[in-house]
């Protein structure tokens, strides 16, 4: 089983006993996570994919640890110009344990609510197709009526 969620803007596939190393995440280390964003699902029985998330799907995660990255040199030059321009940069990241991915299955209470909304719709799309075509036939009563003056 494993999963595509989405982690500070960046997607990351998730497997339950991966570690992962992500963009610095708020919390001191043991802190637990938990990221609803899921984009997809792929457990033993089926692939879901989510318009754009997945309802009900949460992965949980524990903060390992916090770092930083090796410097990166962002150096600006034009030439003939005397413009030079030199920083350098550390990105900071957390090294995050997956512990598991979570999928609430719908109970029959919410499948019964549902089943009523949807008799709903059904019956007001019903009762607005027969006033269309009341309406049609009043105004190809009166055409009519019209054309008899005439």
């Amino acid at each position: 089983m494993y999963a595509i969620a989405e982690v500070s803007g960046k997607q990351f596939k998730v497997e339950p006993g991966v570690d992962l190393k992500v963009p610095k995440q708020s919390g001191k280390v043991g802190d637990k996570l938990i990221f609803d964003k899921v984009l997809y699902l792929k457990n033993d029985k089926d692939n879901v994919v989510g318009t754009p998330f997945v309802k009900d799907v949460t992965v949980e995660a524990k903060i390992t640890s916090h770092g930083r990255d090796k410097k990166i040199i962002v150096f600006k030059m034009k030439r003939r110009k005397r413009y030079r321009r030199k920083h350098g940069h550390r990105q900071e990241f957390s090294i995050i344990t997956i512990n598991k991915i979570d999928s609430k299955k719908k109970t029959k209470a919410a499948a019964k609510t549902s089943a009523k909304a949807s008799e709903k719709k059904t019956t007001t799309k019903k009762a607005t197709a027969t006033k269309k075509v009341t309406a049609t036939k009043k105004t190809t009563a009166k055409a009519t009526a019209k054309k008899k003056k005439d």
